[in-house]
């Protein structure tokens, strides 16, 4: 699960498998497969950076080379 951050300042943790797009419009938007929406404080590149570090914990990235 990776961290982030509402824009009231609420933190929620979320599932990073299940993000389909990022969207900048302007706010950030993860839209989930469910077809959830978060709008989130976070920038796109901070949560790439989250899901990168997320994967390589769980060892994911060994499944891709």
């Amino acid at each position: 699960m990776i961290e982030v951050e509402r824009l009231n300042g609420t933190l929620y943790w979320i599932n990073p498998h299940q993000i389909e797009i990022i969207e900048c419009n302007p706010d950030v938007t993860l839209c989930m497969l469910s077809g959830k929406k978060f709008v989130v404080k976070n920038s796109p590149e901070d949560i790439i950076k989250k899901i990168i570090d997320y994967r390589k914990k769980i060892g994911a990235f060994k499944n891709e080379l």
